[in-house]
């Protein structure tokens, strides 16, 4: 979730600094003056409204949260008539421009989220329909399809198949015959070999991690700690809520990987291995100094702990309970979904992680819930601290750094562009 993290950043900083979003991003749709009624978060929804507002009911469903009908009709009312979402649709009442960028991952979280509201049988069966007719050759998915497949998003897709009932490992190309698992396991990087970053020494310390994408001019495979986390859970045929696991064994160690169980596990160990010294996965992205990645490091709990490696998913939420909640309000609800989802696949309680109630500060986000859990006791104090408590990381270096990275997203979009016009 790097790049639409990012974007959201950058719509941040358009509305604060008064100046114009990176061209790279847009799709033809008018930045709204202002957050259409039943959205949750105050941020320009641009790129991320649509996968914004499923998280937001994903989290509130782990938490016995009802969605306000307003909010629910919002993200219904964002389905084109095939199936597909974009990020977001400013005027839902016309039909979807054919020139939209259709997105898999706004898609498959849609899908997950209406799956989990419950009653929405036709909208999820369009939804799947649409993801199955773009799949590639290579039984993956691209962000946008025309493009080559990526971890993240084949990942996610997986997620979306297995919450409608599918059978992902029977859901195989058009050509080729590939399912979505033998697509995640080309993202595999081996056990052994030298490592891309370690100048040839031997043992490669990225081993088991995934990548991305292949570079796109040599194929090779570089560890991408985001593409990882999402891998393990897709490799697991779970979706973006997976819950704990069975104990993994075999611990931390490598082994080579023929099955998706073997390349999860591998995934898992990787991130345990990275995440070790400190608790927390640092930024990746380009300029950036070392900072911790808040997102990436809840993924990560998240994705240990469906692997069974419930020990050390736990060190690293303990550490984002006392690190992480003004990155949530600042970020707004997809953050405060993520750190519910890694609360809840560890046993924390995510109405007390860090001493604030991460359920009563996502539905204040959007529209009042029609029913809602019991806020905890000391949560209105708490949630006072955390806004004087200055433990997080600023907005204003989330800008620096995506305004560095956006020439690089710049161009990965505008390839993918070309790519569907090819």
């Amino acid at each position: 979730m790097t790049v639409r993290r990012c974007a959201a950043a950058l719509a941040a900083a358009t509305a604060v600094l008064g100046g114009a979003a990176p061209a790279a991003f847009a799709d033809g749709t008018p930045s709204p003056a202002a957050v259409p009624p039943g959205l949750y978060g105050t941020k320009d929804p641009q790129y991320d409204g649509v996968f914004r507002q499923s998280l937001a009911f994903l989290a509130q469903e782990k938490a016995g949260v009802k969605p306000a009908g307003q909010a629910v009709t919002w993200l219904t009312g964002q389905q084109c008539e095939s199936g597909a979402f974009t990020a977001f649709r400013a005027d839902a009442t016309k039909p979807c421009d054919p020139k939209a960028m259709l997105d898999t991952n706004a898609t498959s979280a849609a899908v997950q989220a209406l799956v989990a509201l419950g009653g929405h049988d036709d909208a999820v069966k369009k939804g799947i329909g649409w993801l199955k007719s773009v799949q590639n050759d290579d039984g993956g998915w691209a962000y946008n399809p025309g493009s080559k497949s990526d971890a993240n998003s084949t990942a996610i897709v997986i997620g979306a198949l297995a919450a409608a009932g599918e059978k992902p490992a029977e859901v195989k190309s058009a050509k080729g015959g590939k399912s979505p698992f033998d697509g995640l396991l080309t993202f595999a990087l081996p056990c052994d070999g030298p490592s891309p970053s370690s100048e040839g020494a031997g043992g490669d310390p990225n081993g088991g991690a995934f990548a991305y994408q292949g570079d796109l001019k040599t194929g090779k495979l570089y560890a991408n700690a985001d593409a990882t986390a999402a891998a393990v859970t897709g490799s697991l045929g779970k979706g973006l809520t997976a819950t704990a696991g069975p104990a993994d064994a075999k611990g931390t160690a490598c082994e080579k990987a023929t099955t998706p169980e073997q390349a999860a596990h591998n995934g898992a160990a990787y991130l345990a291995r990275t995440l070790a010294p400190t608790g927390f996965l640092k930024s990746a992205m380009p300029g950036a100094e070392s900072q911790p990645d808040f997102g990436n490091t809840a993924d990560a709990v998240v994705a240990l702990a469906a692997d069974g490696l419930s020990q050390q998913a736990k060190a690293s939420a303990d550490w984002l309970a006392k690190n992480a909640t003004a990155w949530a309000k600042e970020s707004g609800p997809a953050a405060y979904a993520q750190l519910i989802f890694a609360a809840d696949a560890t046993g924390a309680d995510p109405t007390n992680f860090g001493g604030v109630n991460l359920v009563k500060s996502l539905n204040a986000t959007g529209p009042a819930p029609e029913s809602a859990a019991s806020p905890a006791p000391s949560s209105e104090k708490s949630d006072q601290k955390s806004d004087d408590k200055n433990d997080g990381i600023s907005v204003w270096w989330i800008v620096g750094v995506c305004l560095v990275a956006g020439i690089g997203v710049g161009f990965l979009i505008s390839g993918r562009k070309k790519n569907q016009q090819l």
